[in-house]
Formats: structure tokens, sequence, C-alpha cells
């Protein structure tokens, strides 16, 4: 691990706000847990707290912490995580109301990006993960395009760019295509979900 990431997984210790690469674009990471922290979130992308934040968690044991799944919904997940996925499932318990936004589901992402998850397994907690942009601009690829408040930002160089596939595993709807979507909506089509 980096002294950069080291020193972003104090400041989220500290309810800080830190900017990280992922492989698609660049996250803005708070610690879910910590109700101050999200509160930052929103404040920095001017975003209603009527739309629910997804979270970011670095392996299977810490997803279990916050979901209730399916068997079904595990198998997805196993098939593609890692990657430029987020699954919404049914949030367990200990996930703050305010990410859900009042409907007891929870996005998850698991980045196939070896800093991020660095950062959230050093932390070990899951962080948030939503771009690191004022809510309707542009998600950002490179530091320039970051227009958020933050108190850190690790440098991941250009990103791709091209943003998660959003996918509803209770329904089996796709709420934004993104990465890899002809390979999702393949595996939908097989499994029948």
């Amino acid at each position: 691990m980096n002294q950069k990431t080291e020193e972003a997984i104090e400041v989220l210790k500290k309810d800080g706000l830190v900017v990280y690469p992922t492989e698609t674009v660049y996250g803005l990471g708070g610690d879910a847990f910590s109700d101050h922290a999200v509160e930052k979130v929103y404040h920095a992308k001017h975003r209603s707290l009527s739309k629910p934040i997804s979270i970011a968690v670095s392996d299977m044991e810490m997803l279990h912490a916050v979901t209730i799944l399916e068997e079904k919904e595990e198998d997805f997940i196993r098939h593609f995580m890692p990657g430029p996925v987020t699954v919404v499932v049914r949030a367990s318990k200990c996930v703050p109301d305010i990410l859900t936004g009042g409907t007891g589901l929870i996005g998850i992402r698991m980045p196939a990006h070896e800093t991020a998850l660095e950062l959230i397994s050093g932390f070990d907690c899951p962080i948030t993960s939503t771009s690191a942009n004022i809510s309707g601009h542009i998600s950002p690829v490179e530091f320039s395009q970051v227009n958020v408040v933050h108190d850190i930002f690790i440098d991941g160089g250009r990103l791709p760019g091209t943003p998660s596939t959003v996918i509803d595993l209770k329904s089996g709807s796709i709420i934004r295509a993104g990465s890899d979507i002809e390979k999702i909506g393949k595996y939908l089509a097989e499994h029948g979900i």
C-alpha cells in the first residue's frame, strides 16, 4: 500500500472525503457507516437526500455484512465482481437509512481496481461509491474534472470513463447501462433473473 492510500485511510477515519480511482471513473468516498461523512458526500455533490448512494466493499465478507442475498443474487455477484457493475440488493439492518433513501435496498460496488480495494480493505469498512462530481456534471476521468469538495485525492491517472452498469437484482432490471452490459444481459437471460 502506498503512502497516499495510507493517508486517505486516516482521512476516512476522521469523516473526511477521499477522491479515489476505480476501473471506471473517480469516486468520492466517505465512511458509509458515518452519517456525518455521508451527509458531507451529499453536500459535496449537491445531491438530493432522496437519491440513494451506493457503497463500495473490498471482498465478499464485507459484502455479506451489509446485504441480505438470495442464492441467485450471490451467484451473479460472484460472477461479475470485482468489476464495473453496481448491484442493487436488500440492505442489512446495519446500513444507515440515509444510504438507502428509505427503500431498504442498497447499491453495492466491488471495484476491479487495486488502489480502490486497498483503500476499502485498509479502512476495513464500506465507503461511499459515487462519482466525484457535482450531480448532473460529467463523471471525472482525471483530476481536472473533479469538481467536488474533498480532503485528499489519490491519483490513478486517466481512467477509462465508462460508468458501471447498475442492475436491480431483485427485479433483474437494468437501471443504467454501462460497462460489460452485453455480458450482463446475456447472463440475466441465461439464468432467468
